[in-house]
This record gives structure tokens, sequence and C-alpha cells, in this order.
């Protein structure tokens, strides 16, 4: 079967190919072409045709396409859909106003708060109450849900979400609201809160009915547009989407449950990320995914990526347990401008259209990929095996007003902007790092992205990071991931403000792996899945905190060490977090879940037959700019020229077609055993 992992970026669109189960890792082929704006498919269809052409794929073979998308995300960024409306208990119709009554920005006298996704007019209100035990203290008035529901119609709304006080506890009055609706509305799109994710929070967990049904649309229209194309040309094909918790989906879920998909993209690289760290033995990574747009940031940490339920799309929260990602506004085509005197970098963005000026497709500002050209990092022949020219020239000409207003140079304005984006990098990273435990000094740096080669060891160096991993597939990584996920379900059960002894627990856990296991079958044909495994995780505190910390009691539920177990995992992971443990005051849980794994074959760690390592001759020799100075004659060396064991210290340049990855001063750089390259600082 031909595997393939899709994966689009604001500059290009990745593809990782993998054409039989007996191959390995390193047998993953790759294909990178420029993203289509605005119509995303497009770019999608035309490497999946590429792909079939170049493999020889016939009619009738089976084939599995993997594809995290940013179709969602960029919908509500951009707020470029059809009004929705919210339908809420009545009294509280200005859930969405108040929200969290915090500033985001409290010292910006400037500053103002969010914009609500669904104005006040369109929120309406039904009678009904359920207390907070899930109890009835108002039933709920039918003619009322038929009122609202009518007046959002008129007032032009495309889709409803339900979002009812107390929902989460008790979903009688939402499951009879939508059963109103749509024996009396049957065209217009409606869903409620408990069926996308029934968690306490009544603002995180309307924003987040909302922005399923506000994404629905488009989604459903994007995939639909992938899904027809391969039911044309290749009816044994199959599509699954891509998670933002890192796992995958069916198609058909991923049109009912979009939100679902919002941070799937960079989870997938996360994903990938865990994978490679188990496979070279790393266990605590930093991953550095920097691609043409943006730059994030993840860990994983023992072999398991990081989780969070506190994620952000645009403006808004994303009430799901998603892969813990720190999001930047700098990557290659990152936008370099002058505030007044004052050099900035970012968050705007070149993208593929009209993309970095050295390009020469219309691009007129200077970005990251100019500076890197300027520097010497990027080969002058072109990227893409020299599919993809640069101008030095037009480099230089839009660098020159920087260069003019600081009284340098060209080169040293575009040294200047690598060094402004890297100092921006930091002040995201540091206290990352810091609200997760973990130090630089324990960590191995993972960099892939299209740019994450040649400005992940200027990071690693600002950050006191000592090795650096460069996986092979680096510039398609994210869609490798996609090739390394497995099905992920997480099903969530509130329990705060109820007792939870060692029996109700195991009760709660065992119902919600039911619940997974029965997701996990009916999202795949039988046979796909290998094996189905569960994570068990709870939501505490301590009972006078306002905040909770996820605690991992898999080991806890399956020794039988009861709440005395649960009660020691709490303590080390608040120790871990906060530098200590009150171990004698009172645990409150407040939510009880469970991740649930359908494990899918996936590529392996193979390595090639070791052989003596031979030495490669440089392809050419260029000056390098770092430190402010030029560094004469460095080497400069082809990746397909390099085999396992080869060693080299910076600086020093290796490229590839699709990927550059710079060795600076200090490094010393290796071919490992799976053909991926560590770097090491030097003493």
């Amino acid at each position: 079967m031909l595997r393939i992992g899709v994966d689009i970026g604001g500059t290009f669109t990745d593809f990782a190919i993998w054409r039989d189960e007996a191959d390995g890792y390193r047998q993953i082929d790759a294909e990178k072409i420029p993203t289509s704006r605005p119509q995303f498919a497009r770019s999608v269809i035309e490497g999946l045709d590429r792909i079939v052409e170049r493999h020889g794929v016939g009619e009738d073979d089976p084939v599995l396409v993997v594809h995290g998308t940013t179709v969602g995300t960029n919908a509500v960024i951009e707020r470029s859909e059809p009004p929705i409306a919210l339908i809420t208990t009545r009294g509280y119709r200005d859930v969405l106003n108040i929200a969290r009554l915090r500033l985001d920005k409290p010292t910006d006298l400037f500053n103002r708060r969010t914009k609500p996704l669904v104005p006040r007019p369109m929120v309406f209100e039904v009678d009904e109450r359920l207390r907070a035990d899930g109890s009835i203290e108002t039933p709920l008035d039918a003619d009322s849900v038929v009122t609202a529901i009518a007046q959002a119609r008129e007032q032009g709304a495309t889709a409803v979400g339900v979002c009812l006080l107390h929902s989460y506890r008790n979903p009688v009055h939402e499951a009879r609201v939508l059963e109103i609706a749509r024996a009396s509305f049957a065209d217009l799109d409606i869903m409620a809160s408990h069926e996308i994710w029934p968690q306490q929070s009544e603002y995180e967990r309307a924003m987040l009915t909302l922005l399923n049904v506000y994404v629905k649309r488009v989604m459903a229209g994007y995939i639909g547009e992938i899904d027809s194309f391969l039911r044309r040309q290749l009816p044994n094909a199959r599509l699954l989407v891509t998670k933002s918790n890192g796992g995958v989906m069916s198609a058909a879920e991923a049109c009912r449950l979009p939100v679902h998909t919002l941070l799937s993209g960079p989870a997938a690289g996360v994903t990938a990320a865990r994978a490679l760290s188990e496979w070279t033995e790393n266990a605590n990574v930093l991953t550095m995914d920097m691609g043409g747009t943006s730059t994030d940031v993840a860990l994983v940490q023992l072999g398991r990526p990081t989780l969070t339920a506190q994620a952000e799309v645009g403006d808004f929260p994303l009430l799901l347990p998603v892969t813990a990602i720190e999001a930047m506004g700098a990557g290659g085509g990152s936008i370099a401008w002058l505030d007044g005197k004052v050099l900035k970098v970012g968050p705007r963005s070149a993208g593929s259209k009209p993309g970095p000026a050295c390009y020469g497709t219309g691009g007129t500002a200077p970005t990251l990929t100019d500076a890197y050209l300027l520097c010497n990092y990027l080969s002058p022949r072109g990227l893409l095996g020299g599919r993809l020219p640069l101008s030095r020239e037009l480099a230089e000409q839009v660098m020159a007003p920087i260069a003019e207003a600081g009284g340098s140079d060209a080169i040293a304005a575009a040294e200047s902007c690598i060094e402004i984006a890297t100092s921006n990098m930091l002040a995201k990273v540091v206290p990352f790092l810091a609200r997760a435990g973990s130090g630089p000094a324990d960590l191995t740096l993972m960099i892939f992205g299209g740019a994450g080669g040649i400005h992940g060891p200027l990071l690693a160096e600002e950050l006191g990071i000592k090795r650096i991993l460069v996986p092979r597939l680096s510039s398609v990584f994210c869609a490798f991931g996609c090739l390394a996920a497995d099905l992920v379900h997480d099903a969530v059960r509130s329990v705060a403000g109820m007792a939870v002894d060692s029996d109700a627990m195991v009760r709660v856990f065992d119902e919600l792996a039911g619940e997974g296991k029965n997701w996990v079958e009916n999202q795949a044909p039988r046979g796909q899945v290998e094996q189905i495994d569960a994570l068990y995780l709870a939501e505490a505190r301590y009972a006078a905190q306002s905040f909770t910390i996820p605690v991992d009691v898999t080991h806890t539920l399956r020794s039988g060490a009861g709440l005395a177990g649960f009660a020691a995992a709490f303590h080390a992971e608040h120790e871990k977090l906060f530098g200590y443990a009150d171990v004698g005051a009172p645990i409150a849980v407040n939510e009880l879940m469970v991740r649930t794994f359908g494990r899918q074959a996936k590529p392996h760690a193979m390595a090639d037959a070791k052989a003596p390592a031979r030495s490669a001759s440089p392809k050419s020799r260029r000056d390098l700019r770092f430190q402010r100075s030029w560094w004469p004659d460095c080497p400069i060396f082809a990746r397909t020229d390099l085999e396992e064991g080869w060693a080299q210290s910076g600086p020093t340049v290796i490229e590839h077609d699709l990927a550059t990855v710079l060795v600076p001063p200090g490094f010393r750089a290796v071919i490992g055993a799976l053909g991926d390259i560590m770097l090491t600082k030097e003493d």
C-alpha cells in the first residue's frame, strides 16, 4: 500500500511517501510544491497527481492519504465564514461578551477586548435551567426553542451552536433542543456542546461549540474536494485527517467535528518528533518547526508529547486536550521592517505569493530568507534543486533601506534581521520551558521545517542547548508525522463537586475507555488497527487552588494503588512544575479523561547495514557570515554524498534539494545510523 502524508504550510505544501510496509524510515520519499493560495486543495491535488505518476500507482492500487490542514484555522483567524448563532440558557445571553473579563494585555492602554465570534444580536435564549449537579430546575420549553431558531434563521444564521448551562453534567436539554431543531429546521446545521466536548467552563465550552459549527462548511468543502479527487482517480484510496492531539481520524469525522483539526499541522510534527526521539534514544526533546510563515516549538519528555487544555486559535480559547505548542510569528518569509528607527522582524510574512524578494516572484519587502541568502547560508543556485532560483541582487535591493537606516551595508543589515528574529524566539521559548519545568541543558533540539535547519542551530547556541538533531526528512517532517500517527480519541467526564472514591474513579475510567474503543473501531476498516491501548489522566488541584494540572494516573490504575497512589502522582507532578508539594493538603479532582490509541502500521527504524564511512569532498566552498565577520572558504557539502559516520566541524553547510542545514562555528556534525544529522557543541 502507498501511504502519503500531506501537510500544508503558508509557503509550501509538503508530502512524505511511504511505499511499502517492508520499507523503513530511511526509505521514505519526499515532495514539496508551492502552496496554492487561497485554493489550498489545488496544491494537494497537484502533489498527489505528481506522486501517483512518479511511483507508478495503478487505478486500483490501495492508497492511504493522511492530511494535516490549516483551512479551519485560517477561517477562524480571518473570520471569513458566514454568520452563525448561539442558543443558550435564558439569562446568559452575554456569555460571549463577558468571556473571562480579563484583558490579554493589561498594561496596554490601547488594548481592546476581543470582538466575539458571534455578536450579541445573534445570541438567543431558551427557557430551561439545570442545577450544577445536573438535576432539572426548570424544564425545557419547546416553544422557546422553535422561536429562538426561527429568529436566528431570519437574521441570516447559516449554522447554530447550542450551549446550555451545566449540560456537561447532564445533556438532556441540549439533546432535546437538537431533536426539536432537526425536526422543524432540517436544512439548518446545528450542534450542541455535549456532542463536542462536555467539560465545565461555560464560556470555553460555548466557544468550542461555535468554532466547530463556524468552520464546518469550509472544512467540508475542502475535504470533500480532495476526497472527490481520490474517488475519481483512485477508487481504493482512503483519506484520514490529523487531529490537534497528534492523532488521526476519518475524513467523515473531520467534516463533522472539524474543531479537532484546528492545530493539526503543528501537532503532526510533534508526533513525528516523538517517533524519532524514541528511535534515536533522545528522551527529552524540544522541537522547532520553522516554515515560511511561523515557528512552532513543543516538548517531548520521556517519549511523550506535552499536552495542554489552554491552547488558542486566533483570539479564542480551545478547550480540548491538544499537543502543547508555542507559536511564534517568525518564519523564512517573515518580513523585516522599521518601526520608526527600530528594526523588527515579523509577524507579517511574504508567504508563497509574492514570497521573499530573492525568489523573483514579485516580493518587495525584505525577509529572513533574503537575509539567509546575503549571509551565504543558502545556495546561490537556488532552492528545490535549482527549480526555485534565488537572486542576490534583489535581496540586496530590498535590504538597502534597512541598511541605510542603520548606517551599515546590506550584509550587516541581514545579520541584524537574523539576530532580531532569534531574540524574538528566545523571548517565547525561555518562558515556555520554564512553565514546563525543563532546562535547556537537559534537552536535544530537534529542528525541522523549511527554515529550521538554518535558524535552529543559531537559536540553540543562544539557548545553551548542546545537542541538535536534524531529521533526514526535516523539510517535510510534519508530513512524515502524518504517517507516524495513530487513531487517537479523547473522552472526558466532569466530576467537579462530586465525591470521587477509588471505585468511582475506576468506573468512570472504564466507561470512557469503552467509548474510546468504540470510536477507534468505527474509524477504521477491520484489520487496520493492530492494537488498542489507553492513557488515563486526571485534571486535579489542591482544594484551595483555582487552577488544575493534568496528572497521568495510568500506572496508578494498573497497579491498583488507589487514591493513595493518585495523590502521590499528583504531588510529584505539582513539585515538578512548581518546585513544591503540600502532601498534607486535600486534593480535588475536576475531570477524568481517557486518551485511546488505535495503533496502525507505520514506518519503523530500519538502519542500513553499517559500513566504514567514506570521506566526502565538498561540492563547493564559500564564505559564511557569523558573529559580525566573514569566515572564509567554508566547505559546502551535498547531503546525498554523505554516509553514516561522516563528521565535520563547523562552520559548514549541508545542502539538500529540500533543505539546508547550517553548522555554526563550535558545532560538529555527524551523520547518524538513520540518516539524520546530529550537531554537538564542541568543548
